[in-house]
């Protein structure tokens, strides 16, 4: 984002607190449920001017200190101060700041990416204040243009529909679901308006304005097309600030531009300008891009307990303390025995976009051999432990040793039945579509590059067809973690 429309407004950075000691909070301990100085409604007298002033400047402390604690691990937290203030008002409101989060349902799962800044909500949370998830309904038919070379497709409503379904019932595995701590929107609630309210909202921002953002900076420069339905996009993201009254919005990195927006539209309206907090982007399992489905390098929070652990033994090796430190450090039950066993060596991570923190601190350099496996191995374990529980994290790892290490088929294996073609043979990459999702062309390839296997022996380049016989009973693996047992029907 340009610095000069930063600048503009008055916004620094503020500093990432990596090195800080992580920190539970408790309901207790939340500033927003301090008691009102409200001596009439207790029938006690008023304090002296000392004494108000000593209670005021402990509230001021306390909301400092918490606001440090809850930055710990952000990139941006703005504009500075903002949340210590809006904690501390809060305070004398006795009221819980009301945080938001807003997420489109463009894909049926939620990944590790995600659940950087669900953990951070949960923070929120867990220090007694009120989270409102928005499942953007509405924006997803837009499609939110952020990092974007392209117009993004169109979703069907039925498809948004039960995207927005599965969202909500995965984002509260890491969410508390207390009716007081949660609170649930659509955003087709209130973007459902009147043209001439549309109207309104949209001459709170001006085009110059929008195309200070990178990615419409960056296609306007390129000569390439920029739709109209764009640029309501972040306009519409805004207004949600104003409709559920946020106090505090969070979001990732690429964010920044549509949350500091929404200040603007709050102001606009003639309400009070939200702070914000941005996280870091987590790396996909290719270490290289961030998380994303659509470039494969995702681990779904529901993803089964061994295809976790597994896909989380294909982290690269300086990758595996940003893992640690923005997923687990901190979590409650995430991680406790593990981080016992093993000192983790690369606490300075690889964060999408440059490492960790503002500015792109540089990734830490990989620390190999054995104390490498052993803290990859200690973060998959974590993972599922924090995701499915124990017994699923110490199953998950005895079946990669099995499998991965010991080179042994699972103990469990599905079974796949198949029909014979007229000639005795069975089609392989027929079955390998049908039972693991590939196209006939991606089962080819495997074929062709030698990634399948039937029994002990590898299925030759371009032997597609193969004998009933030698198929019926067999067991075929499909890359490193796909097996199925297959049967004659």
């Amino acid at each position: 984002m340009p610095s000069r429309w930063l600048a503009s407004r008055g916004f620094r950075l503020c500093e990432p607190q990596a090195g800080a000691a992580p920190r539970t909070f408790r309901a207790s301990e939340s500033l927003a449920l301090a008691p009102m100085s409200n001596a009439s409604a207790a029938g006690a007298q008023e304090p002296s001017g000392q004494a108000a002033q000593d209670a005021s400047g402990k509230v001021a402390h306390d909301a400092a200190e918490l606001a440090a604690e809850l930055a710990r691990n952000a990139v941006d937290c703005l504009p500075e101060g903002a949340l210590a203030a809006r904690l501390a008002k809060a305070a004398g409101e006795g009221r819980r700041l009301r945080v938001k989060l807003g997420i489109d349902p463009t894909a049926p799962d939620i990944h590790l990416g995600h659940a950087v800044v669900l953990r951070k909500l949960r923070e929120f949370q867990d220090a007694g204040h009120r989270v409102v998830l928005i499942i953007g309904d509405y924006t997803a038919r837009v499609g939110d243009p952020s990092g974007r070379s392209s117009l993004r497709p169109m979703l069907s409503g039925e498809e948004i529909d039960a995207n927005a379904l599965t969202f909500q019932e995965q984002a509260l595995r890491i969410l508390d679901g207390n009716d007081e701590l949660l609170e649930l929107r659509r955003n087709g609630e209130w973007l459902e308006m009147p043209l001439t309210e549309l109207l309104a909202l949209v001459r709170t921002t001006t085009v110059a304005q929008l195309l200070e953002r990178d990615d419409f900076a960056k296609r306007w420069g390129a000569n390439e097309p920029i739709s109209l339905l764009e640029l309501l996009y972040p306009p519409l993201q805004g207004y949600d600030s104003v409709a559920i009254d946020a106090d505090v919005e969070l979001g990732g990195t690429d964010q920044k531009f549509n949350l500091l927006l929404a200040r603007d539209i709050q102001r606009a309206y003639d309400k009070p300008e939200q702070s914000i907090m941005t996280m870091p982007l987590l790396v996909g399992t290719d270490g290289r891009q961030k998380m994303s489905k659509s470039l494969g390098n995702q681990i779904g929070i529901t993803d089964a307990p061994e295809e976790m652990y597994g896909k989380a033994m294909s982290i690269p090796d300086e990758a595996v303390g940003e893992y640690r430190r923005l997923l687990l450090d901190g979590a409650s039950g995430a991680g406790e025995a593990s981080r016992g066993e093993v000192d983790d060596p690369n606490r300075a991570g690889g964060a999408a976009e440059g490492g960790p923190g503002a500015g792109g601190a540089p990734v830490g350099a990989a620390v190999t051999g054995a104390a490498a496996r052993d803290a990859k191995r200690a973060l998959a374990r974590d993972l599922v432990r924090w995701l499915h529980g124990d017994e699923e994290a110490q199953a998950a790892e005895q079946h990669f040793e099995r499998v991965f290490v010991s080179h042994e088929a699972p103990e469990e294996i599905e079974e796949a039945s198949f029909v014979a073609k007229d000639d005795g043979s069975v089609y392989l990459p027929g079955v390998m579509s049908a039972e693991f999702g590939l196209s006939g062309s991606d089962a080819r390839r495997l074929i062709d590059q030698g990634g399948v296997t039937l029994g002990d022996a590898s299925v030759e380049r371009g032997q597609y067809d193969v004998p009933v016989a030698r198929a019926d009973g067999q067991v075929l693996k499909v890359g490193k973690r796909r097996f199925r047992r297959l049967r004659a029907g």
